[in-house]
Order: C-alpha cells, then sequence, then structure tokens
C-alpha cells in the first residue's frame, strides 16, 4: 500500500484533485504501507505499533472520521483502497483481545517501533496548560507528556467524571487506584444510552452518530490515568482563568486548542425567526444535553420540513441528525404526554405544534421500521440547501462519503440556492425560504431552518480584557523563537514549518496555537491532529530554553488547581416558595467575578438523581452571582423555580460536585458619581444586588426599583437595601410593601407605574430626584425592560435627562455560554437611526442598549422550544414527586 511522496522536501510536488484539493495523504504522515503488511502477514499487535508511532491518538481517526489517505492513494483503479476501515479495523482487532485496551495504552508510551522516542522522557519539570480537549487538544496532551512535561488541560464544556475504579480519579478530582481493563465491552456504552461525556471537543458534540463515541472513552484514559496530567471541565480561559493567571500561576507555556468559534450569520429578513437557528446551536444542544436521549429532560424543538442551509460537513451532519432525532423527538413527547395525562396550557399555536407532533408520533408507532423514512418524507423531510453545485460543496470535495451516506439515509440536496429571506407566519415563525436561482426566485418549505455556512477560528479571546494578543486577519498572529511576527502557510496540512507560536512574553515564556486556530490547520479532525504531533517539538524545544527554574512538586501543584478550578455544593438555601440560593465554593470562580456577570451552572449527569425512564441532568442555567466572599472562595447564585431545569438546584447536596463556568459576560460598566436607576424585575433583583454595591462604592447615587408579581416573591431586602440610596418597592399584589426605612417607598403596581409614581412626586420628596438619572439599568423579563425601553418615550419622557444612557441585561436563550462558540443568545439589534439589523452574541456581552434591543424578535427566541417547554415542566414535577423522601429536597 503506497501513497504519493508526503515528506515536508516534496510539500510543493503535491497534486490537486480536479476541484483544486491538494492530495497531500495523511496530515499524520502515517505509515501506511508498513502497517498494511504486518496486518497482512497476520500480525495485528505489530500492525497497530506501526501506526501508533505517528498516530498515537488512533481512537480518534480512521473510519467516518478521514479519508485524506484514499483520496491520495495511488491504487484507484476502481475504488481507492479503504485505508481508514482498515486502520480502524487494526485497532479493533487489538482491542477486543484480553486485555486489549492496556496493550493499545501501553504502545501509546512504550512502542519500539518508535525508534525517536521509544519511551516517556524524563520529566522536566515543566508545566504547561493546555486549553481546549478536541482533537488538537488531547493529542498535544499526550505528546507534551511523552516529551516529559506536566499538562493541565482545561474545556469551558461539562466533563461528567467517569469510574473512579476506571479513570483513577474521583468526581472531586482525587488520584485513586484504578483496575485494569481486561474487556473492551467493559467501556463500552450503547450509543442511544451513552453519557455525554464533554471530553473530545468538537468529536463530541459537532461529529455525530456516524462514528462511534466510545472511541472517545479510550481516548480520555490514555490521558486521564496519567499521574502527570490533570483536567478540568467547565474552566473558560479568559473567564475563569486568565492569561495572566496562568502564568503567575506557575504554568511555563500555554497552547491553545480552542477550535472553532463565531459561526456565520446569514443577514437577511427574519433570518433569527423562531424555527431558525444555527447548526452549532442545533448539534450542540442534541449532543452535550442529550436532547435525542429518551430519559433526557433537554429540550430542543425541530418541526419538519427541515432545510439546512450551506455546503460542508457540518451541514451533513445536521442534516442527517435532524431527520433522525425528528422521530426521536415526537416519540419521546407521545409517550410522556400520554403518561402525563393532564391538559396543559399551551397557546393556539402552541397546541397545533403539539397536534402535529402527537399525530406524527402515533403515525411513526404504527408504521413498519421500512416504512418510517418515507413518512418522514411525506412530512417535508430534511432538504441541503447550497449556493452552488453539488460537487463544489466542502463536504464533496472533502469527504464525498459522507455526502452519498447521507443521501442514502434520505437527505436531499437543491444546487444553486441562496437564501434571501426567511419567510414567516402569522406568529412569526418560519414557514419557508425564499432562495434566489439563476435569476429567479423559488421558495422550500422549512418549519426549521439550520444555518451551517461556516465559522471563524476562535479568536475571543484577543478582545477579552487585558490580553493584547496580536490577529493577522481572523487568525491569531504566530511569531518565531524571538516573538517576531509571521506568516504561516495558509491551508496547509503539511507545511515546510510548523508555525505555531503565537506570542513571547517578556520573561522568555510562549503561547501557542493549534487545530481550527491555526491557518495551517483549520479544517478538520485529523488536521488538527496533525498540528499536535507536527507542533509540540517547537514547544518542548521553547521550553528547553527556558531559564525559569524547574520544580517537580507536582503533587502540590496539582492538588491547589484541583482545589481552586473546582465547584463544589456549600449550601442550599430556600429563599422563598418559589426562589432558591445555591451557595457554592470555587474559589477561582469567585475571584474573577464582576458584577453584572454571569456563570453557566449544570449539575452532573451521572451524579444525577433517577426515576424510572428519566435522568435529572439540567440544561446549562445562566445565573449570575448574587455575592460573593473571595477570601473564603464562596459565590452565591440564586434561581426562580418555573417548572425546568432549575426547580434541580433545590435537590443538591453540600459536598456535591457541580460546573461553575465562568464568569463570563462582560462586567456591568460602573460609572464613578452618576445618578443611577436600578429597575429590576423578580428575579433580576438577584443581579442588581452587586451592581449598586459597586455604584454606591464608586460615589453613585442609586434609585432601586424592585419590582415582584407577588408579595412572597421579595427575598434578600438587607441586600437591596445596601445596594441603594433609596427603594421603591413595587408589587402588583396589594397591599404591597411596608418600607422598613423612612427614606424608602411603596407602590402597588407594575414597575414601570412605579417609577412614573415616583418622578412625579405622587410617592412624597425624592431622596434622589428622578430628573437627576444619568443612566438607567433594568434587568427582568423581556416584557419588562421591552417595557421600561418603550416607556422612556413615553411615560417618563418628560422625567428623564434628554441623553441618558439607558442598558438592559438581555436574558436571550444561552447554551455554551463560552462566547461566540453555539450562537444560541444571537440577538437582533437595530440601529434606531438607520434601521440596520446586526447581531449581537449575548453571552459576550449581556448588558446591551435598550433603544437597539428587538424586543419582539428576543421574544421569539425565548419561544423557540416552547411547546416541548410547557411538557417538561410538568414531566420534571411528575419526577420530582416519585423520588423518596431520603432524596427530596430539603
Amino acid at each position: 500500500m503506497l501513497e504519493r511522496p508526503q515528506g515536508k522536501a516534496a510539500r510543493r510536488g503535491f497534486r490537486k484533485t480536479v476541484f483544486g484539493v491538494a492530495l497531500a495523504g495523511c496530515p499524520l504522515e502515517q505509515k501506511i504501507s508498513e502497517f498494511h503488511m504486518v496486518k497482512a502477514r497476520g500480525e495485528p499487535l505489530a500492525a497497530l505499533g506501526i501506526i501508533a508511532v505517528d498516530n498515537p491518538m488512533l481512537a480518534a481517526t480512521g473510519h467516518r472520521i478521514c479519508n485524506d489517505c484514499m483520496k491520495a492513494c495511488i491504487y484507484q483503479k476502481q475504488e481507492p483502497v479503504n485505508i481508514p476501515q482498515a486502520e480502524t479495523r487494526t485497532l479493533k482487532d487489538v482491542l477486543e483481545l484480553p486485555w486489549g485496551f492496556e496493550i493499545y495504552s501501553l504502545l501509546t508510551r512504550w512502542n519500539p517501533f518508535d525508534i525517536r522516542r521509544p519511551y516517556p522522557k524524563p520529566a522536566t519539570g515543566k508545566r504547561i496548560l493546555v486549553v481546549g480537549l478536541g482533537p488538537a487538544g488531547f493529542t498535544l496532551a499526550h505528546h507534551l507528556m511523552n516529551d516529559g512535561h506536566t499538562v493541565v488541560a482545561i474545556d469551558g464544556l461539562k466533563i461528567e467524571p467517569l469510574e473512579p475504579s476506571v479513570s483513577g480519579v474521583d468526581p472531586l478530582g482525587n488520584r485513586v487506584p484504578f483496575e485494569p481493563i481486561k474487556e473492551i465491552r467493559q467501556l463500552r456504552e450503547d450509543l442511544d444510552r451513552r453519557v455525554m461525556a464533554g471530553f473530545g471537543g468538537v468529536a463530541e458534540y459537532g461529529i455525530t452518530v456516524r462514528w462511534d463515541k466510545n472511541f472517545l472513552k479510550i481516548i480520555r484514559l490514555l490521558l486521564e490515568r496519567r499521574r502527570q496530567f490533570a483536567m478540568f471541565g467547565g474552566v473558560r480561559f479568559g473567564g475563569t482563568l486568565s492569561v495572566e493567571d496562568a502564568f503567575a500561576g506557575g504554568f511555563d507555556h500555554v497552547a491553545l486548542c480552542a477550535g472553532a468559534g463565531r459561526p456565520t450569520v446569514l443577514e437577511i429578513p427574519n433570518g433569527f425567526a423562531r424555527g431558525v437557528r444555527a447548526a452549532s446551536d442545533f448539534l450542540m444542544a442534541l449532543q452535550l444535553t442529550g436532547a435525542a436521549k429518551r430519559e433526557s429532560i433537554a429540550n430542543l424543538q425541530i418541526r419538519l420540513p427541515v432545510v439546512v442551509v450551506g455546503g460542508g460537513l457540518t451541514a451533513i451532519d445536521t442534516a442527517t441528525e435532524s431527520l433522525a432525532y425528528y422521530a426521536v423527538q415526537v416519540e419521546k413527547f407521545l409517550a410522556r404526554y400520554e403518561q402525563l395525562g393532564a391538559d396543559i396550557s399551551w397557546s393556539a399555536e402552541e397546541r397545533r405544534i403539539a397536534e402535529e407532533f402527537l399525530a406524527h408520533a402515533r403515525a411513526l408507532r404504527a408504521a413498519r421500521p421500512e416504512e418510517r423514512l418515507g413518512l418522514l418524507k411525506s412530512w417535508g423531510g430534511v432538504t441541503i440547501a447550497y449556493r452552488r453545485r453539488l460537487v463544489d460543496s466542502p463536504s464533496y470535495t472533502l469527504n464525498h462519503e459522507e455526502v452519498e451516506k447521507a443521501l442514502q439515509e434520505g437527505i436531499s440536496f437543491a444546487e444553486g440556492l441562496s437564501p434571501t429571506r426567511i419567510e414567516v407566519d402569522e406568529h412569526g415563525h418560519a414557514r419557508a425560504v425564499r432562495f434566489a436561482a439563476e435569476g429567479k426566485e423559488i421558495e422550500l418549505p422549512a418549519r426549521s431552518v439550520l444555518i451551517a455556512a461556516g465559522t471563524q477560528p476562535n479568536t475571543v479571546l484577543a478582545r477579552e480584557e487585558g490580553v493584547s494578543l496580536a490577529l493577522d486577519g481572523k487568525y491569531f498572529q504566530a511569531c518565531d523563537e524571538a516573538g517576531e511576527p509571521l506568516k504561516p502557510e495558509r491551508h496547509a496540512a503539511k507545511p515546510l514549518r510548523p508555525d505555531v507560536l503565537l506570542h513571547r512574553r517578556s520573561d522568555g515564556r510562549f503561547m501557542s496555537f493549534f487545530g481550527d486556530l491555526h491557518p495551517s490547520y483549520f479544517g478538520n479532525v485529523v488536521k488538527a491532529m496533525g498540528s499536535a504531533k507536527q507542533g509540540y517539538p517547537v514547544v518542548s524545544r521553547v521550553l528547553s530554553k527556558s531559564a525559569r527554574a524547574s520544580s517537580r512538586d507536582d503533587a502540590t501543584f496539582l492538588a491547589r488547581l484541583n482545589r481552586d478550578l473546582r465547584a463544589v455544593v456549600h449550601e442550599v438555601r430556600r429563599l422563598t416558595p418559589r426562589i432558591v440560593e445555591v451557595v457554592l465554593r470555587a474559589p477561582v470562580a469567585a475571584r474573577r467575578f464582576h458584577p453584572g456577570q454571569f456563570y453557566r451552572m449544570q449539575n452532573f449527569e451521572t451524579l444525577a438523581q433517577r426515576v424510572p425512564g428519566t435522568t435529572l441532568a439540567m440544561e446549562g442555567l445562566a445565573l449570575t452571582g448574587a455575592w460573593v466572599d473571595r477570601e473564603k472562595g464562596f459565590i452565591s447564585v440564586i434561581a426562580l423555580e418555573m417548572g425546568g431545569s432549575a426547580d434541580l438546584l433545590a435537590y443538591l447536596r453540600p459536598g456535591e460536585p457541580v460546573v461553575l463556568m465562568g464568569p463570563t459576560g462582560t462586567p456591568t460598566e460602573i460609572p464613578r458619581g452618576e445618578n443611577v436607576v436600578l429597575a429590576g424585575g423578580g428575579l433580576g433583583n438577584a443581579v442588581l444586588f452587586s451592581i449598586g454595591r459597586a455604584l454606591r462604592a464608586a460615589g453613585s447615587k442609586v434609585i432601586y426599583f424592585a419590582g415582584y408579581k407577588q408579595m412572597s416573591d421579595r427575598y434578600r431586602i438587607e441586600d437591596i437595601e445596601a445596594s441603594s440610596d433609596v427603594v421603591v418597592w413595587c408589587c402588583d399584589e396589594p397591599p404591597g410593601f411596608a418600607p422598613r426605612r423612612p427614606h424608602d417607598r411603596s407602590f402597588v403596581g407594575n414597575i414601570v407605574q412605579g417609577m412614573r409614581a415616583y418622578a412625579s412626586g405622587a410617592l412624597g420628596t425624592q431622596p434622589v430626584p428622578f430628573t437627576a438619572a444619568d443612566r438607567i439599568i433594568a434587568i427582568g423579563s423581556d416584557g419588562m425592560m421591552g417595557a421600561v425601553a418603550e416607556a422612556r418615550h413615553g411615560v417618563l419622557k418628560e422625567y428623564l435627562k434628554p441623553g441618558h444612557v439607558a442598558i438592559g441585561s438581555i436574558n436571550s436563550p444561552m447554551q455554551c455560554m463560552m462566547k461566540e462558540i453555539c450562537a444560541q443568545c444571537l440577538q437582533p439589534h437595530v440601529d434606531p437611526q438607520t434601521g440596520k439589523t446586526s447581531y449581537v452574541f449575548s453571552c459576550f456581552n449581556q448588558d446591551q442598549p435598550l433603544d437597539q434591543v428587538d424586543f419582539g424578535a428576543l421574544a421569539q427566541r425565548l419561544a423557540q422550544n416552547g411547546v416541548q417547554e410547557k411538557l417538561t415542566a410538568l414531566w420534571i414535577w411528575r419526577c420530582l414527586n416519585q423520588l423518596p423522601p431520603e432524596r427530596k429536597a430539603a
């Protein structure tokens, strides 16, 4: 088995396909001929050993992942040799032997075929922070450990704990003895019941079930069992941990492997109407929240017909997964609806959608297996719409096999279509997509529109406060070992030189970048892994030149990180019949918090309570820090129980590890010496505690309007008083609140009415005049903030300064909250002067000008999963009532 020359000296001589794709062969320069030769001789261990020299993480490559080698294979008389299948089969042959996993694990560390590094090098005392645990990150971590370095890896995603006897690490991060694995079936899980473990980045949430994700657990164990390795999920670099924190905390190098970021937004009319999502939003919701699992309480609502806009492999995955998921979605919906047997308070539109789901589920239930695809297609099925021809699409030119498989699974492909508009129904829900096609317009019916129009590298770190990383176009700016800027080769899986350094500090320590962040390696899993293989010697070389003293006390170093980076429940308090406060010990998250920022909080699926048929694992909750105690490492988050995942907070137990990713978002601007109006609706008041205190500490005067629907909803009165110079307590329910301080006021009615009453003097003297307000900060429901925005130009206009600043903390739906990744939080803004629409990632900056926020669009975005959410709320209530008394909330 041969490929065209792959050495760097031959780089300029690579041939290209008719589509202009370079036939560079395997990005990892795997010894394909040699492993085939010994495999043909019946020597599977030798074949695996030869593969592992260049590709020790081969569990992440091979069948249904890559085919660069097939395209460059010279034996193509009829069909190219299926090298990826042979590679994966070789691994499986060994894994299926007794102790097969342990043999594979050994060959990744001790390998007699690896002449240059047959076994790990002696400890260097150098510590490296790897940011991101996708294909580039886990491959780089492996190579750096084999070079003798200590590696700590972080990822913003939730990473579920494994069984300690398998991983050697308990849920709190402590090292414990592990047991060798005799049979590979001990590690395998049924894919439809598998825990979405988070490890693997895009390999976990972006690659769909075309690939056996049990391989991710195998890769994880190759790293996690090693004592010079530690990993932490729910830690976002730039949020929880900053660049300066990393270097000041003892790391000698920081390697960025954070992958792709901002999805491309189609700026067309109704581009984010209800029913329209980014593909990254859909795939992450499907793969990470476990929405497709029948025991999950996650909500992800799609309707048929589905149109996927785009032509890359993400579009293919999105199309095949949406077709498969729709059947699971409606069948789960029907099963829960039948068991609940209750009337649900759906609106007329929601009831029509629910009846559609129920009818489709009953039809699928009655159908024979071979009839199911016909039913799905009769309801509109799934169509990929691409602006060029199929043969020009990235999915076809990069991996035509996946296109073939998608067509076999019933996906339709529509060519030459450029989207111009989303058509909506009378309720604002998508009903069709309008396209330009060869000088005419056509329309495709679509109740769900999934946008897979590409992504940008995740360079958001360059825009974090206090970071001074330079950019080169859409990528980070690379540098040489002297710190001088240089330009790496673009889109070259095998560049002549791996220019992976991006920043040299004054003390000689470096940062580096890999995978989709890098202009040479952007594009797919194997190129990302190739960047790690080609780039790790560069990292080791600059580390060897470092004059910093080496330290070998890794146990103390890792123990400190383990204590500081993990979040553990300290206390759960019920503040009102519907509001719960959770106090967590999370030292770094507490130290990094600034007023206005928030966190993503989740419990672990593996530790979650269960009732028959349901796992009570939360969706990611966006919760703001109410207060912090930096010295003790405590942080408080407060949530309103609304019949969803927030209801599970009361069931957390002291000592239970959880995920508290953040802080994220942008700190609220705290002006000095201004007069500021704070308007808090219900739970929004928890956000304003810290903002009000910070404003007063900066010398500003605060008029605080605290609004509630019911008198029983009020909580933390002392905190509100401490955050204000005067409080106006507003409540819809009479008789209203009695102020405790003589200068505070009370009003029965909504918050806008209360503001007008105070401003007009109807509530008596004004300790701080409303007409002196320089700034308004409103935090509450979308309806409440929209009402404040409108009132400023209506009933409140005569009482407000011209040119005052008005900000709302926008509660867009959120998922990853890692800033410009999944795009669920995208919020349209409309410039009041020009009428032009722009888009803002609310998890990057939640504080937005009230005059620009499109509150109608926000309401539509918040209702994306409305039908499912109402059913799920009743289902969760049913499940919680089934818990035994000793497991119920205090």
